[in-house]
């Protein structure tokens, strides 16, 4: 288990983070969420010993920071760290070496991993030879191959298309289900919302959410719809019982008002869309994130009934 209590970090003039609690626990993922500049980073360098804590606590599994407790963390950083006139094999033997590992068993894991994330015949490769996403899958190696208790993850998906997307997803869960401590931290909410057990969001330096990703949509719960549609939705989100609105090329999520209903919906939008799937939901992660970080930066945005609604209709007209 992986717990910072009260953390604070101040430079110069920015509070960047500011009191932030956290737990991941064993054979859990935890998602670390937030925008951009939020002070995920900040959290992650302080709980890794990077940088220190103006003030707070961090333990594992009960003990401070210490060389074997950094032996046992593997850690992926947001900025790209590779030798990129290195070949990959040797890349990645370095830093098994770096971290203790014997060279035979070096060879014997680095194949293993180069199998499982397709990249198996490029071991002489240069890193610099790579795509983005095939870089980034040599060093979630490097963070892996010695076989950490700990996995501290700084925007893993960085640079993955949705194929390898969920072959890290999948990679992660067996790491999960193994007993190991998961902190992952993006803003991409569709991911946390599919890989984690629990989340914390920070925005501004402070948890402004936390608990299981089912609490905090039953939290926040609202009378939302979801559709998918062919057609320009964007006239959605000037439509009377409309609050809020997410609206995407081929589809949207909205707040409704309190009292409105489907039958209130359709006939605004009979005619000018061609609807594919339309259902009543819990708001999506990725809803409760934006309107919160909303609220947070003063924009107004009217209060949702907090009434769970799991109603669906699906309807496959043409």
């Amino acid at each position: 288990m992986i717990h910072a209590e009260g953390l604070h970090k101040q430079f110069a003039t920015v509070h960047a983070v500011n009191g932030v609690t956290i737990q991941a626990r064993q054979g859990e993922i935890f998602g670390l969420l937030g925008p951009n500049g939020a002070g995920k980073s900040t959290t992650i360098r302080m709980i890794t010993n990077i940088i220190h804590p103006d003030s707070g606590s961090i333990t594992y599994s009960g003990a401070p920071f210490s060389d074997s407790i950094r032996s046992s963390i593997g850690y992926l950083a947001e900025e790209r760290g590779l030798y990129q006139k290195s070949r990959i094999l040797e890349t990645i033997l370095h830093f098994a070496a770096l971290r203790g590992v014997a060279p035979d068993t070096a060879r014997r894991r680095a194949a293993d991993w180069l199998r499982r994330f397709e990249l198996s015949g490029s071991e002489r490769r240069r890193v610099e030879e790579l795509s983005k996403g095939n870089q980034q899958k040599v060093q979630l190696i490097i963070a892996l191959i010695h076989q950490p208790q700990y996995i501290i993850l700084d925007e893993p998906s960085s640079g993955l298309d949705p194929v390898n997307q969920e072959l890290l997803r999948s990679i992660l869960d067996q790491l999960r289900d193994d007993g190991r401590t998961i902190l992952y931290s993006t803003h991409q909410m569709e991911q946390a919302e599919r890989l984690c057990n629990r989340i914390a969001l920070i925005n501004k330096g402070k948890v402004v959410l936390a608990g299981t990703v089912q609490q905090v949509k039953e939290e926040h719960g609202g009378n939302n719809v979801a559709m998918e549609f062919e057609g320009d939705g964007r006239f959605l989100r000037g439509l009377p019982m409309v609050l809020d609105a997410n609206i995407y090329p081929n589809g949207a999520e909205l707040a409704l008002q309190p009292a409105a209903t489907l039958n209130d919906l359709l006939p605004h939008i009979s005619g000018q869309l061609q609807i594919t799937r339309i259902e009543r939901v819990r708001p999506s992660l990725n809803s409760i994130f934006i309107q919160t970080v909303r609220r947070a930066t003063g924009e107004a945005i009217p209060a949702t009934n907090s009434n769970s609604i799991t109603h669906s209709i699906t309807n496959s007209t043409t």
